[in-house]
């Protein structure tokens, strides 16, 4: 059954899944994830339902696929060789104008999510999860390397100290998060609380 549903969901072109999922978020930003339906996203996809919910299994997977779906590779790639290249290198990843984008459309499906379980398990599993895992790969190079020493209680909280910035940027300065902010607030905020001096 496992195989047969594998080679159904494997139908769908990489350019397809791409149109699809910015069709979806097109959706999100004009009326939000409460108004979106998986008729408007069949519609507006030219799409069947039973090929939607066949390819996600329902709405909140398909809206949280097509969030991380946006964002740039893993970390496995990075390695600068310094903690604070491989920081600025993942905030590098997005220009500001998308950034910008990106940061209303998380901050709006934060506060959908709180609200709905199943969205909110979409959201943990398929966005939350994998994110903290590159973070902690990031993290733990820097161990390895001697950088940043292992029983450093900060370590806890590097997702935390991130995603908080980039979140509340907007409703704390009323500014967008943007590269420049992102930068300076590694540099005061991440790195001195995991006793790394930081070296541009």
């Amino acid at each position: 059954m496992t195989e047969v549903a594998s080679a159904r969901r494997s139908r769908l072109t990489p350019e397809r899944e791409a149109e699809l999922y910015a069709a979806v978020l097109e959706l999100l930003r004009e009326v939000g994830y409460d108004a979106l339906t998986m008729d408007a996203v069949a519609a507006r996809t030219k799409s069947s339902k039973a090929t939607l919910y066949r390819q996600w299994g329902g709405k909140p997977e398909l809206v949280v696929k097509a969030m991380r779906s946006q964002k740039p590779g893993g970390t496995a790639d990075i390695d600068t060789g310094t903690l604070r290249g491989d920081l600025l290198t993942l905030v590098g990843r997005e220009d500001d104008c998308t950034m910008e984008r990106n940061s209303d459309l998380m901050r709006a499906m934060t506060m959908a999510a709180h609200g709905n379980p199943d969205l909110m398990r979409a959201f943990r599993e398929i966005l939350v999860e994998p994110e903290m895992g590159e973070f902690k790969k990031v993290m733990q190079r820097a161990i390895d390397r001697g950088e940043v020493q292992a029983d450093r209680p900060a370590l806890d909280y590097i997702v935390h100290m991130m995603v908080g910035a980039f979140a509340t940027r907007t409703m704390i300065d009323q500014l967008p998060p943007t590269q420049a902010f992102l930068t300076s607030y590694i540099d005061a905020v991440v790195l001195p609380a995991l006793g790394v001096t930081p070296t541009p």
